[in-house]
């Protein structure tokens, strides 16, 4: 069966329901979420969509208290998974986009959207491999079970309750990374560092500090009220945006400060892809802040995370042959003069790290600084052998619908599906040298590799559910 054709012939219904998908604002959504709706109205929207879909195809689905759900077809003891997931980050400053990040615009071969390439790109890839599997009337020997999450960019809630009712995969895949596939997964943790110092409002400069909305998003934004400053900050403030080529603003308010800095979204697995707002507005506010508590907080921001990802300056560095480097992203940073100051950072731990020996370093380090530290969460990393025969067997089907030949397995920082599973990877479907936009303003993917990836997994399919 060729594959990569029959995915070809259906490339316009592809793009139709990856537009319709991505159309859904599915962001997790305070505001609406009850005991009935965990997550907010969309997330909810966009699993029903997709459920509705595998209503309609004649599949068997389930929604598992509006938690996640799936879509199944073939028979067999044995279940093979596909872990999918249709919540997005938030965009950001839509300024930041050339289409709305919710239009799903097809421009140059490329459909832009919030969620095109993490993962409602990829899912629709996987759903029109299930489709075409089951219209080429190919028996299975195995279970075939997309398993659709909602909450994956904000804790695994979703498949962590999914799992308490409904069977783990005896192998399974996640669409939600890079080809060839990733067989090491780094550990993920999140860190809070406290700040133990309170302020006098009446005497100290920084009253009011914020930034960013998620750990596993570098910030994009910054701003902060100060007062008592020195009459040199206006033009100290534009040198500094001028040297490090940084957009930003200054206000007079009240006889206050109130000050910006715009930097570049990524995502937390890779920080040093973007420009953390926080920590060049705090690295600007080391230069001119003296009083206690205000220099405090943002020297301990700057001295930690300024021109350095990797947590050197409180021993938390650490990279191995299977994962490479440990990074560390403060996500959210915040200040509040009668309050004192806190930062959640997102740690990207390699394979082999020695978690515990390093962290009671660093809070003996931190705690040197004036700040205690806290972990919040911590899911540890995730690796199959690349002996591993399941390994082997998807690794050949991208090799065979590529010709690939020389890219290795991977390992990434990103936290997928895979890591719930007891043996599974990512699979795709970010191809080798393209940029990953995933988090970031006008995410894309490119609509070739949408098609090529939906052929990808159809053969992974009927290579690893067929009947042999």
């Amino acid at each position: 069966m060729d594959w990569l054709q029959a995915a070809k012939e259906r490339q316009d219904e592809l793009i139709q329901e990856l537009q319709e998908l991505v159309q859904i604002n599915s962001v997790l959504d305070e505001d609406t979420i009850t005991t009935e709706v965990p997550f907010g109205d969309g997330p909810l929207q966009a699993l029903e969509w997709l459920l509705a879909k595998g209503q309609n195809k004649g599949l068997q689905t389930k929604n598992v208290d509006n938690y996640a759900g799936h879509i199944e077809m073939g028979s067999g003891e044995e279940l093979l998974g596909i872990l999918c997931h249709v919540d997005v980050v938030p965009v950001g400053d839509e300024a930041d986009w050339t289409y709305p990040p919710f239009s799903g615009t097809v421009a140059d071969g490329k459909l832009y959207a919030r969620g095109a390439i993490d993962d409602k790109g990829p899912t629709i890839a996987a759903w029109m491999a299930m489709k075409l599997v089951k219209e080429a009337g190919i028996p299975l020997e195995k279970r075939v079970r997309m398993i659709i999450g909602t909450d994956e960019e904000t804790g695994f809630r979703c498949v962590d309750h999914y799992f308490k009712q409904e069977e783990m995969p005896t192998i399974g895949f996640a669409p939600d990374a890079d080809f060839p596939l990733i067989n090491a997964e780094k550990g993920i943790a999140e860190l809070v560092f406290s700040q133990n110092k309170i302020g006098d409002a009446t005497k100290e400069q920084l009253l009011l500090f914020n930034a960013g909305k998620r750990p596993n998003m570098v910030p994009d934004f910054a701003k902060a009220t100060i007062q008592h400053v020195s009459e040199s900050f206006e033009q100290n403030f534009q040198t500094f945006l001028s040297k490090n080529q940084l957009d930003g603003s200054l206000l007079m308010e009240d006889s206050r400060y109130i000050i910006t800095i715009k930097g570049k979204a990524a995502h937390a697995m890779e920080p040093e892809k973007g420009v953390n707002a926080a920590v060049y507005l705090a690295a600007f506010l080391q230069q001119e802040l003296t009083t206690e508590a205000s220099k405090q907080f943002v020297d301990f921001i700057a001295h930690v995370f300024y021109q350095d990802h990797y947590g050197h300056q409180l021993a938390l560095q650490f990279e191995d042959a299977m994962s490479g480097k440990t990074t560390l992203n403060p996500g959210i940073v915040s200040y509040d003069v009668h309050k004192g100051g806190s930062l959640v950072i997102s740690m990207r731990y390699s394979v082999s790290y020695p978690f515990d020996e390093k962290i009671t370093a660093a809070q003996r380090l931190t705690v040197e600084k004036g700040f205690s530290l806290d972990i919040q969460d911590d899911s540890k990393p995730h690796y199959v052998s690349e002996d591993d025969p399941f390994i082997q067997t998807l690794a050949a089907i991208y090799r065979r619908q590529t010709g690939d030949r020389e890219t290795p397995l991977l390992s990434t920082g990103g936290g997928t599906y895979a890591r719930v599973m007891k043996k599974g990877v990512a699979f795709g479907m970010l191809f080798p040298g393209e940029p990953d936009v995933a988090h970031r303003a006008d995410e894309f993917v490119v609509v070739e590799n949408l098609v090529k990836a939906a052929a990808i997994y159809a053969e992974a399919i009927v290579e690893l559910a067929g009947k042999k």
